[in-house]
């Protein structure tokens, strides 16, 4: 896995347990570095993507619940909402090429979350570029 793709993952983790109400980004971020053994540049862009993805929020939840036709906010899993968020983040303030995002984004629903997840997922992103 590449360290990108690593940083998206433990990104999304974050968001995951911020999202179940822990408050402590720092530590959320140090724990999995020292437990997986992370070089910082992996932690680095993980933190990029959650803060960025933190700060524009409402922005990027607007945009989830129009992309989302019947399906609110709250009804869309946790590993779904913070996959997209993330993603949408990237996308729309980071100016990564969408098929990455979208790829890497489709391959995080498919391993952590439903099994109608990457289907959902890519339907969101794909509607959005």
């Amino acid at each position: 896995m590449s360290k990108r793709s690593t940083s998206r993952r433990l990104a999304m983790q974050v968001m995951f347990q911020l999202d179940l109400g822990q408050k402590d980004l720092d530590f959320l971020l140090e724990q999995s570095a020292q437990s997986e053994k992370l070089i910082a540049e992996t932690v680095d862009f993980a933190r990029l993507l959650v803060e960025g993805a933190r700060a524009n929020q409402p922005e990027i939840d607007r945009i989830i619940s129009e992309k989302s036709i019947g399906w609110s906010l709250d009804r869309l899993t946790k590993v779904d909402r913070a996959i997209l968020r993330l993603a949408i983040h990237e996308i729309k303030y980071l100016r990564t090429p969408p098929s990455v995002v979208i790829n890497e984004a489709v391959n995080l629903a498919r391993k952590f979350s439903t099994a109608e997840s990457s289907k959902f997922v890519n339907g969101i992103l794909g509607s959005l570029v």
